[in-house]
């Protein structure tokens, strides 16, 4: 079996193992100190988390492309359930493509989302979430409503 690595670095080793093991359904397969990695069966990922080693939280986002948007929906609705701040966006154009989407913070603030590509679509891909929701990003016209998170494009 393949799956892709992703190596983080966190700040706080405990605070991240719960974070992801609520993000993903599936507990940490092995924790050491500082240290700690998922084997996750869907999407197929092994998660790497390294506590102490370099800035945490530096990365623009992670995703994860799902097939149809009642997944997105579903995770929306897990993940909330799971009492995790989210915010959603619905037929938003954005990277070149027309996506649902479920955003949704670490706690090092490392944004992720889980989404479904509807259409291509020629929009810039230069940003993609900004730290003020007020100001420009590629996802301007998502809905203010359903924005629940301060920093979702």
């Amino acid at each position: 079996m393949s799956r892709v690595q992703l190596a983080l670095n966190v700040s706080d080793l405990d605070s991240a193992i719960d974070f992801y093991t609520k993000l993903f359904a599936t507990p940490p397969a092995k924790v050491r100190p500082g240290y700690a990695n998922f084997a996750i069966g869907e999407p197929s990922l092994k998660l790497v988390l390294i506590e102490g080693a370099g800035e945490p939280g530096t990365l623009n986002h992670l995703g994860v492309e799902v097939e149809r948007p009642e997944l997105v929906g579903a995770a929306q609705s897990r993940l909330a359930g799971e009492g995790l701040a989210t915010a959603t966006e619905d037929g938003v154009a954005c990277c070149y493509a027309v996506q649902d989407k479920v955003w949704v913070d670490s706690p090092d603030g490392t944004p992720w989302e889980i989404y479904t590509v509807l259409s291509d679509a020629e929009t810039p891909a230069d940003r993609l979430r900004v730290d003020d929701p007020s100001g420009p990003a590629c996802c301007a016209e998502r809905p203010e409503a359903a924005v629940q998170t301060p920093a979702c494009c």
